[in-house]
């Protein structure tokens, strides 16, 4: 099937001009497909031919104008329309489509807690022609208008307000011009909590066998939405652009979230059955504040072409961190930020795979590569970027910026070219070169500090590795006289890389501490003085600002993964300071570090009991510092690390033998399957087992914990039968292929599945070609093998030296294939040691 060129796309939006789509949706043909008719009215600005994109089951007419068209000249998903005249036509096609069971196109999901069906849609990036049939680019904006048929007891939920005309049939109001991969649609019978706000309905909905975990957390959830929403509006003078504001948290679904104006779909993973952390709950308001920026920022006004979805994503990125700490009682959002988001975008930039925030055009040749930048690089580093330049511009010119944009582009098309325009035309600073310097160059820029002192005065140097400048702070920490184990701000001082002149001397005996990019305004990665790494390591839990924490562990992080810090030394470094960290985040991000990085694939497998040995003491540490219940939070951290962490099953046959952890938690469902999967891993579960918790949750998300805890088992018939379910039989959905293909590679089990390398390369290929890009991500992502060694290595560069890889697969195992060498390097030297 080809993918969309840019110059297709430029060729047909200079030739088309499209005014109106009138979609009619039938939901009640049966389980396998739906009924589709679109009627689209568009404009030709001169003769000539082009096409119409749709994938169907059945085409069963087309009339271009009230002439039938052969519906025998579709191609892959190409209908041409050839001999056009100047001016305006009627395009009416009448087609079955093919249910989604992967999360693309109209996904159809079954709960199997009470047998109620529900579908939605995710229309992006090119799913629409799933759907109906459309000129499918984001330039071709249009008005949309949808009628929908449903089940009778089913509601349907779609961009603008829809009212039910009886006998399960459902009409949307027309909306605003749209671009195609923006159009939704929600049905089933769902609960839904409404209310209005600003004169507009707002509405959340999820599954009915949701409605209490919906209901227990709507107050919050709307507190979020209703503050952002506000906030939005003293920030930007556009008002927003549509009638209504639901959020529909949705099963099965690929992303965390997608901004489809006037309804958000979320997964509903959000819609919390089990205890979660204050962090956690940040990280779902930071959801929704992200979506709602992209009420503005690609909704109201859209990229020309996918060259620019970092202005897309980095905006929301940014604006979400920020709006949220402006309008909630979530004020530390930067530091879950730095901890956790900003590292994905430092690892993707030093992937070959890198690319420049704002690729070349010519990088983004069609609808397939575009694809592959929905990366940490178009989000975290993209925001990063921003943050630096609202520190550099000041969020006044940025803001005044902004709004020039939204003005001149509402309801249009625009380019990197238009939004630094409007920038630049609300500042007297050089927009245009800080653009070229940050947003179309690749890598991440090194601080290196040198420090000098002389009597009462010390001079710092830092030298920067790269070719960006940056605005940054410097933190200055001496030793509290009053409490050695302490340490204190002594100054907070801005300066400029490169450096302009020699650096001046300061007053003062030389510091304790000197943390570079303190607060974390820019992107890059720090190293430490001597002096400062040795109070890094002693005394990191003393560092009063979370903040400054999280560029300091950052900083570590980044030293173990270039080979420059022992991993050990990391592992024991988060033994001395975890226990005594207040900041949820932090604890949370350097766990998962250690567990999943460290343990896994940097610690030779000989000294990997030691490393999870330090994980478990850790762990039983924080619990023991939990005890009096005053941080339910940072212990429910602390039992989840104690689950993962485990080589012995009795402790968690214990647990769950008496549905708690001595002094809690209880074990809810979360953590119930947690616990069950780690002895499956151990060979201390079997199917009855498995069975059993089933029948005790058989919710959609203990249906995941079971095909996880199969595939984990450590016997060749359950690998055998997960890599069927896998590679073979193509009934997974993709929620349930992701949980048996987390399941299925374990470190304990390296020797069992060995004889599964080979095939993974050969049988991922094959997978991904036939079930499309969505599998063949999650193929990459969650399906590559977890032996960490040379053999691993030869056999995926061999794989990826064919030709008849899907892009995203592609993508996803050059990235594999590098964090692997990566993991190599920092064993190697860590056995050298």
């Amino acid at each position: 099937m080809p993918a969309l060129t840019r110059d297709e796309a430029q060729t047909r939006a200079q030739l088309l001009d499209v005014q109106r789509y009138e979609i009619a949706l039938d939901l009640t043909t049966g389980e396998e497909t739906f009924d589709s008719r679109t009627a689209i009215t568009f404009t030709a600005a001169a003769d000539g031919d082009t096409f119409v994109e749709l994938k169907p089951a059945h085409l069963r007419s087309v009339t271009l104008d009230g002439t039938p068209l052969d519906p025998g000249t579709l191609v892959d998903n190409r209908l041409p329309l050839t001999g056009l005249t100047a001016g305006e036509h009627r395009l009416t096609v009448d087609a079955a489509m093919r249910y989604s069971r992967t999360g693309e196109g109209l996904h159809r999901f079954t709960d199997p807690t009470d047998g109620e069906t529900y579908v939605y849609t995710q229309l992006f990036l090119d799913d629409i022609q799933r759907v109906f049939a459309a000129f499918d680019q984001p330039d071709l904006k249009a008005v949309f208008q949808l009628a929908v048929t449903a089940p009778t007891s089913w509601t349907v939920l779609a961009n603008s307000v829809t009212e039910h005309t009886g006998d399960g049939a459902w009409t949307a109001a027309p909306t605003p011009p749209l671009p195609t991969y923006l159009v939704a649609v929600a049905a089933g019978p769902w609960h839904s909590v409404r209310t209005e706000h600003r004169g507009l309905p707002f509405g959340l909905h999820c599954r009915r066998s949701l409605a209490p975990h919906l209901d227990a957390d709507a107050d919050e959830l709307l507190d979020v939405t209703r503050a952002c929403f506000d906030r939005y509006h003293e920030k930007f003078a556009e008002p927003y652009p549509f009638d209504s504001y639901d959020q529909a948290f949705v099963p099965e679904f690929n992303a965390g979230a997608m901004e489809n104006p006037g309804l958000v779909t979320f997964r509903d993973e959000f819609v919390y059955r089990s205890a979660v952390t204050d962090t956690q709950r940040q990280t779902r308001a930071m959801v929704v504040a992200h979506e709602m920026a992209h009420m503005w920022f690609g909704d109201l006004v859209t990229l020309k072409w996918w060259d620019d979805i970092w202005l897309n994503e980095s905006f929301a990125e940014y604006m979400g961190y920020q709006t949220l700490t402006e309008a909630s009682r979530f004020k530390d959002t930067w530091v879950d930020f730095g901890v956790a988001r900003k590292s994905w975008g430092y690892d993707a930039d030093q992937r070959p795979s890198t690319h420049p925030v704002a690729p070349a055009p010519d990088a983004v040749p069609d609808t397939a590569s575009a694809l592959l930048n929905f990366d940490g690089i178009s989000y975290a580093k993209g925001a990063s970027a921003l943050r630096q330049l609202v520190a550099w511009l000041g969020e006044k010119d940025f803001l005044a910026g902004i709004n020039a944009h939204f003005a001149r582009h509402k309801f249009a098309n625009a380019t990197l070219a238009d939004f630094i325009d409007n920038l630049a035309s609300a500042t007297d600073r050089d927009v245009h070169a800080w653009a070229e310097a940050w947003l179309r160059t690749t890598g991440v820029d090194t601080f290196t500090p040198t420090v000098s002192h002389s009597g009462r005065s010390w001079t710092l140097r830092l030298d920067r590795d790269g070719s960006r400048p940056h605005r940054v702070a410097v933190g200055v920490y001496d030793r509290d006289l009053s409490d050695g184990r302490q340490l204190v701000l002594r100054e907070r001082y801005e300066t400029d890389l490169p450096e302009q002149s020699p650096p001046t001397p300061r007053d003062g005996g030389c510091p304790a501490l000197i943390v570079p990019n303190d607060h974390d305004l820019t992107y890059a990665k720090i190293r430490l003085d001597p002096v400062s790494q040795d109070t890094a390591l002693r005394s990191l839990s003393s560092v009063p600002d979370p903040l400054t924490r999280a560029v300091l562990w950052n900083a570590l992080r980044d030293m173990v993964r270039d080979g420059d810090l022992e991993p050990a030394l990391y592992l024991d470094t988060a033994r001395t300071h975890l226990p005594a960290e207040t900041d949820l985040a932090l604890v949370s991000g350097v766990l998962t570090f250690a567990g999943t990085v460290i343990a896994d694939h940097y610690t030779p497998r000989a000294r990997r009991p030691a490393a999870l040995a330090t994980l478990d003491a850790l762990c039983h540490d924080i619990v023991r510092h939990t005890e009096d219940g005053s941080d339910p939070g940072l212990r429910l951290i602390a039992v989840r690390g104690l689950i993962d962490a485990a080589t012995q099953a009795e402790p968690l046959h214990t647990w769950l033998a008496q549905g708690a952890v001595p002094g809690g938690p209880e074990l809810d469902p979360e953590l119930r399957w947690r616990a069950l999967a780690r002895l499956a891993v151990l060979g201390e579960a079997d199917e009855d087992t498995i069975a059993a918790e089933l029948r005790r949750d058989p919710s959609a998300t203990g249906q995941e914990g079971a095909a996880r805890c199969r595939a984990a088992l450590p016997h060749p018939d359950a690998k055998r039968r997960a890599w069927d379910a896998l590679f073979t039989t193509d009934a997974l959905s993709n929620s349930l292929f992701i949980a048996t293909a987390q399941g299925f590679w374990q470190p304990e089990q390296d020797d069992l599945v060995r004889p599964y390398l080979a095939r993974y390369f050969d049988d991922a290929v094959d997978l991904a070609a036939r079930r499309g890009p969505a599998i063949a991500d999650a193929t990459g992502r969650h399906a590559f093998p977890s032996t960490a060694d040379d053999e691993t290595l030869r056999l995926g560069e061999a794989c990826l030296a064919r030709t008849d890889l899907t892009p995203a697969l592609r993508r996803r195992l050059a990235d594999q294939l590098d964090d692997l060498a990566r993991a190599l390097r920092v064993r190697r030297k860590a056995e050298q040691g």
